[in-house]
């Protein structure tokens, strides 16, 4: 019987094998046809978002110099999107309206999309500087100032000193949309997705990008700006490494009274407040408008969004006055009763919490200030205006997650003639509010480099052509990601000792204004560039603040190791204690 057995299986094998050559030689055939059909382009952008966008536009609009001609005259570039990006371009809110997803935009990144020419389609009176930020340790409430005209930041025209620009994401989106529209010179494909990439075998390894509406782009340079679940990186195979926190990020659009002419500055400074939970950020958009985003554990942030939004307004008035004690206690309450706790009841809860620690109905630290008419009190600069309402609809959640790809093009065959830039790259704590302008330097970086290849005749897909993009932005983001996961993980802790060290070394900080200005100019100074021509000096106060955070981790260090030497010559001391009460 094994014999007769035998025979089928190989018989059956063997007809196996034909079918599957069959249908391999189908399937060449198939991939041929295909390839034959598919649009040349050098270079497909797959993501509509901000940092693909940035891109085409520095792409076709890198200056206006004669040495740019080639590049403005000879590349073929396409981007697919898989929203609808007319709703971008046709988007427009009422002036006292505001989205609640916003970025703090450093100088660099304003001065780039100037030189690509999409900063003239941005709404300026929807932009607002930020002139001066606070940040402040929940626990032991030591402060760091930053100041752009104490520090000598003169960006010329007739603007104050300032050290960064907060707007929409939808007002940056909707600019470089319009620049692109107006050039022409990009093929815009919304409302598509990317429903496979594969190889053209026959023609040297060009990806064969397949969209949902039957069209085929075959890219010299295929650019991968779509997100974190990047389908550009899987073709790549490209790893991704990193980790989910524990928290959740709370954004809304918050009212509040404006700041009094004469007695206050301007709505343009920037609050901070690290607690255990994950910090607290307020972000100035207009005189009686700010956006919120709080970082908090995701059972809380549940709580909060689902709850009464004036729960929410009296949570974030305490969240930055209350002493930590009291928010811990606050937020207790608040999990424990979910939806069934009103308004009224947390607002009585707070001012409780306010007499029991002798604060003044009449100080700025009290959320009752804002109803009292007259000479703002002395500490107002210290903390944000109180809110007093919430925009409707723009209370919202998002998981928080770190990751880093091991490259940013793909280096082996099966990766050939890809670059990754943006959240298909990296993505990071959004405590630092740096990545926007982490994915606009990628934008700027990778232009740059395809702008050089052009210059010299080379293959802007080919390794030689990408590798300045990756030597030039990785070591650099990697910098920053790593110090706002470091920063994240050193205020999430109420261990004493630690409390005391980057108490200690914001406070020595904060003290010595010549360092202050040394860290803000130099925080994320690194070009980003080949050759300067748009070098990056991203003096930004969210850099600055990190920097000190590696200071502050010195501290720490230099804490452990006094502790250590201390525990030594204690223990040591002991023993020849004892030992001579022996002897004796």
């Amino acid at each position: 019987m094994r014999p007769l057995l035998s025979s089928g299986n190989i018989r059956f094998k063997a007809v196996g094998q034909v079918g599957r050559a069959r249908l391999s030689q189908r399937r060449r055939y198939a991939l041929a046809a295909t390839a034959q059909d598919a649009k040349d382009c050098d270079i497909v952008i797959v993501g509509g978002g901000p940092a693909g966008l940035a891109l085409a536009n520095a792409v076709r609009l890198m200056g206006l110099t004669a040495s740019n001609q080639p590049v403005r005259e000879s590349l073929r570039i396409a981007l697919i999107e898989a929203g609808d990006l007319s709703r971008v371009r046709q988007w427009s809110s009422p002036e006292n309206m505001f989205s609640n997803r916003v970025s703090s935009l450093t100088n660099a990144s304003k001065q780039f999309l100037e030189g690509t020419g999409a900063w003239n389609n941005v709404e300026e009176t929807r932009v607002t500087r930020i002139e001066e930020m606070q940040v402040w340790d929940g626990v032991s409430d030591a402060r760091i100032t930053f100041n752009a005209e104490e520090a000598g930041f003169a960006i010329g025209g007739r603007q104050p000193p300032h050290m960064s620009h907060m707007t929409e994401n939808l007002n940056l989106q909707r600019a470089l949309l319009r620049s692109l529209d107006s050039s022409g010179a990009v093929e815009i494909i919304d409302n598509t997705k990317v429903s496979g990439i594969v190889k053209d075998t026959e023609r040297g390894g060009w990806p064969l990008v397949h969209t949902s509406n039957g069209m085929i782009l075959r890219a010299r340079l295929l650019v991968g700006a779509d997100g974190p679940n990047s389908p550009v990186r899987s073709y790549a195979g490209i790893e991704s490494y990193g980790w989910a926190y524990d928290s959740r990020a709370i954004v809304a659009t918050l009212f509040h009274a404006p700041r009094l002419t004469g007695f206050q500055t301007p709505n343009t400074t920037a609050y901070q407040r690290f607690l255990p939970t994950g910090p607290i950020a307020f972000l100035p958009l207009s005189p009686t408008i700010s956006s919120l985003v709080w970082s908090t554990k995701p059972a809380l942030a549940e709580a909060l969004t689902a709850a009464d939004p004036q729960v929410l307004v009296h949570m974030i008035n305490a969240a930055f006055r209350l002493p930590e004690i009291s928010v811990r206690h606050l937020n207790r309450v608040v999990l424990e009763k979910q939806q069934q706790i009103s308004a009224d009841a947390i607002l009585e809860e707070v001012r409780w919490r306010e007499r029991s620690h002798n604060i003044d109905r009449y100080s700025a630290y009290s959320a009752q200030v804002s109803e009292s008419i007259g000479v703002p009190p002395n500490d107002a600069e210290l903390v944000p205006p109180v809110v007093t309402s919430i925009q409707p609809g723009t209370v919202a959640s998002f998981p928080l997650r770190f990751a880093h790809a091991d490259s940013y093009f793909g280096e082996d065959e099966r990766g050939s003639r890809t670059a990754l830039l943006g959240d298909a790259a990296h993505t990071t704590h959004p405590l630092a509010g740096q990545g926007l302008n982490m994915g606009l330097g990628d934008a700027q970086a990778l232009a740059e480099c395809i702008q050089s290849a052009v210059r010299v005749g080379g293959d802007i897909g080919s390794r030689t052509a990408l590798l300045p993009y990756a030597r030039a932005r990785y070591f650099e983001n990697h910098k920053l990601l790593s110090t706002v996961d470091k920063l994240h993980k050193l205020y999430g802790s109420t261990l004493p000792p630690l409390v005391w060290a980057r108490s200690v070394g914001l406070e020595v900080v904060n003290e010595l204004d010549l360092l202050k200005a040394a860290i803000m100019m130099t925080a994320g100074s690194g070009s980003g560039t080949l050759n300067g021509q748009f070098k990056r000096r991203d003096a930004s106060a969210w850099a600055g603040a990190a920097k000190v955070v590696e200071l502050a981790g010195g501290v720490v260090d230099t804490a452990r190791l006094v502790g250590k030497t201390l525990e030594g010559a204690a223990t040591a001391g002991f023993r020849n204690l004892i030992n001579a009460t022996g002897r004796r």
